[in-house]
């Protein structure tokens, strides 16, 4: 198995390939365990195939996910600025 430390680039077409074999009928753990591809990897193809057509991530975000990472970044930045405050706000 490959190693979990390093980051594995696969080509666009060799994971519309891999998709296509599990949606003929090929068992999950046979093409894990032949083309040595994770469980979460493989899941995460095929649902990005069926949802939108692609194995990009960025075409596979809803529009609650983005919403709600631009929400999270907002949050963050209104902490770090009361942070800030509290740390002025201490000091007298």
């Amino acid at each position: 198995m490959a190693d979990p430390r390093h980051f594995r680039h696969y080509e666009e077409e060799f994971k519309r390939q891999i998709v296509q074999l599990y949606e003929n009928g090929k068992p999950a753990r046979e093409i894990k365990t032949e083309y040595d591809i994770s469980h979460s990897t493989l899941h995460r193809w095929v649902q990005g195939i069926r949802n939108s057509g692609s194995t990009k991530a960025a075409d596979n975000r809803t529009p609650e996910l983005i919403e709600l990472h631009r929400r999270n970044r907002q949050l963050e930045m209104e902490v770090d600025v009361l942070k800030q405050a509290a740390l002025i706000f201490a000091r007298k």
